[in-house]
């Protein structure tokens, strides 16, 4: 493995995906460098993105080749989840589609084609619950742990709803859930604001510091 600081140093590859922050101005800028093909990779090198909510379609328009471009939403904890959605804008090429799935399959993922929605398919579904826990939690008193035991022996999710916000980052939660244009739950917004955006920060729902 190679570390490179350089874009320059990318002249030699074929495909190469972008993981920044989840931030639509910080990819766009980032991908339009990554763009120049030409200048910092192969002919013919797919570019590809990775993003749990964002539109691919401007992400593709900005790196000025949607004919190379997809998407990926790679699924954590990554070792164990084996889902990757992928996204294609429409001017993406077929030679772009095939070395983008088997690129999935070769790295021991199961890909499946999904369409350029808001929050794709899985965070499309996923997050009117995780919101919906968080305002049963206020509304009720109840400890986090109540709800995600009962959700875990219940309905047998694997990780409560709680602890997976914790997971996610409450402050990445938050930023899905605008893109989805879903009621962001007050309590959510106030840890966020506190800097207790969850397991990355030691501390949101949860207390992860002991």
């Amino acid at each position: 493995m190679k570390v490179v600081t350089n874009l320059d140093g990318l002249d030699a590859a074929t495909f190469l995906v972008e993981a920044i922050v989840e931030d639509h101005s910080s990819k766009t800028r980032v991908l339009a460098d990554l763009g120049e093909l030409s200048r910092h990779a192969g002919t013919g090198a797919v570019l590809a993105t990775t993003t749990s909510s964002l539109s691919i379609a401007e992400l593709a328009a900005a790196s000025g080749h949607p004919e190379r471009f997809a998407g990926l939403h790679v699924f954590n904890p990554v070792p164990r989840m084996a889902l990757v959605e992928v996204v294609f804008p429409r001017a993406a090429s077929e030679p772009t589609r095939t070395r983008t799935l088997e690129l999935c399959r070769a790295l021991g993922k199961t890909p499946v084609e999904v369409p350029d929605t808001p929050g794709f398919v899985v965070n499309r579904l996923l997050f009117p619950y995780l919101f919906d826990a968080v305002r049963l939690l206020s509304e009720t008193g109840l400890e986090p742990a109540a709800i995600d035991d009962c959700m875990k022996l219940g309905a047998g999710m694997p990780t409560g709803p709680i602890a997976l916000l914790d997971y996610v980052g409450l402050d990445v939660a938050i930023a899905i859930g605008e893109s989805l244009r879903l009621e962001i739950p007050e309590r959510l917004r106030m840890l966020a604001s506190q800097g207790a955006v969850g397991r990355k920060a030691g501390r949101g729902f949860y207390d992860y510091a002991q």
